[in-house]
């Protein structure tokens, strides 16, 4: 019968969620945000498999293996891909396990790789070590890092995303800079073995003593604030009260029993115009960032100049993570999104056509907008659509589809230099695909409850 829901029992992990009286016990200070500061750490430690740090890596590392632009670019890219195939059992495990076992085994993986590729001397040995570092820093552990936010925060889920994304942007502003630095005075391989060892200390002893997965597990609620008397979805009967409620209160809040499985979320329209946004963001952002000394110095830039850019998009994009979460909370993500893809686009025609060099620092001003959109709004929506129970599942669905993205990213301007001389035609395409997402994504309404047949 449509309309009609799962029961509670039923729901994978619910046996956790319900809060015990015998777990109760006062906290003086919300948990949460000790998690919301793990979050944090997870995504700034995301660093050695996110292609800033790697862009700053490149050229050095690429040298001193004697390979060229296109090999270098179409190992990472497959390495991608694979990041891509693997991120949605990644999300299934961490709905399974929770984050208290799965971010310290994920970090101390991910700290292993990255010695690996300090050891690196070949071809092979980069498309082996890219796997690993590029599954589990950007695909794996960033998946992680905001699941914990989405199940110990719900109506403030948009500020503590973007706080927590706050790790992200401060990755940005100060790991390019940190690996030249590095790299400049010990050589890449020494770099790789830095990031190693600073993913093992800030990761995996702080994720053991510090990690719980839910609120529900102390006797708590998300937010630490008791619920409300009515749920809110119980006042969300169809699609145009949805709308309604979330242009003057912003996003609706489902709880478990109304939650998505991944089977009934990629059955829904709006599943796909959302995910229009993440997969042109990880294609065309990807490949601007990637590239980015290479574009740059085409307008007159000096590498150092195109680099130290990467600081000023971070720290516009950390200076817009309250304003973005502020606006999260409070109107309709689809627009908000929207925003970003025509930021991305503005910024793509500038790369083009930069008629004078410091209109580079507008570039990097645009890209830190948008990075600050999809830190957090981008990963608030997945569950604010389609619910806590199945959230890593699903985000995890989503954020395949923006690494697949992101492995395609490099190679159209790789191989545009390299066979045409010119990345021109590359940044024509790159240029049309976030119009095309912009008109998508304002048309995905929420979809409110899953339809369920009896069984």
């Amino acid at each position: 019968m449509t309309g009609s829901r799962t029961p509670h029992s039923e729901m994978p992990g619910d046996d956790a969620q319900a809060p015990s009286a015998s777990n109760a016990r006062k906290y003086s200070f919300f948990p949460g945000w000790t998690m919301l500061a793990i979050s944090a750490a997870g995504q700034y430690m995301s660093a050695p498999g996110q292609s800033y740090s790697v862009a700053a890596i490149k050229d050095p590392m690429r040298a001193g293996l004697g390979i060229s632009e296109t090999d270098y670019s179409l190992a990472y890219g497959a390495a991608t891909l694979l990041s891509a195939v693997l991120l949605p059992t990644f999300g299934r495990l961490v709905d399974r396990f929770g984050a208290r076992v799965m971010l310290p085994l994920i970090a101390a993986g991910l700290g292993a790789a990255c010695l690996q590729m300090s050891r690196v001397d070949s071809l092979i040995d980069l498309y082996v070590g890219f796997a690993f570092v590029r599954t589990l820093g950007q695909g794996a552990l960033s998946l992680v890092s905001v699941w914990l936010i989405g199940e110990w925060f719900e109506h403030r889920r948009g500020m503590a995303t973007a706080i927590a994304g706050l790790g992200g942007g401060l990755s940005v502003m100060t790991v390019p800079l940190i690996n030249n630095q590095i790299i400049e005075h010990y050589g890449w391989q020494a770099n790789w073995m830095a990031l190693g060892l600073a993913a093992w200390a800030l990761l995996v002893l702080p994720g053991i003593l510090l990690i719980r997965d839910r609120p529900e597990d102390l006797g708590l609620h998300p937010d630490g604030l008791e619920p409300p008397p009515t749920p809110v979805t119980e006042a969300l009967p169809d699609e145009s009260t949805v709308e309604e409620t979330r242009k003057s209160q912003g996003p609706s809040i489902l709880s478990y029993a109304d939650s998505w499985t991944v089977a009934e979320a990629i059955r829904d329209p709006s599943f796909w115009k959302l995910l229009s946004v993440p997969t042109t963001s990880g294609l065309v952002g990807t490949g601007l960032v990637f590239h980015q000394v290479a574009l740059l110095e085409q307008h007159g830039l000096l590498p150092w100049q195109a680099l130290g850019l990467m600081t000023i998009q971070a720290g516009f994009a950390t200076l817009m993570t309250f304003p973005i979460g502020y606006l999260t909370d409070r109107v309709p993500s689809r627009f908000i999104l929207f925003a970003a893809m025509c930021l991305l686009a503005i910024a793509t025609l500038l790369v083009l056509n930069l008629p004078v060099a410091w209109l580079a620092i507008v570039y990097a001003l645009l890209l830190g907008a948008h990075g600050s959109i999809m830190r957090s709004t981008a990963n608030v929506i997945w569950i604010n659509y389609y619910g806590r129970a199945h959230q890593g599942a699903i985000r995890g669905v989503a954020w395949a589809m923006m690494i697949f993205g992101a492995a395609l990213g490099p190679f159209p301007l790789a191989f545009s230099i390299d066979r045409l001389g010119t990345y021109a035609p590359a940044l024509y395409a790159f240029l049309a695909l976030p119009v095309l997402a912009a008109i998508a994504v304002w048309t995905a309404k929420p979809p409110g409850k899953p339809a369920r047949s009896a069984s």
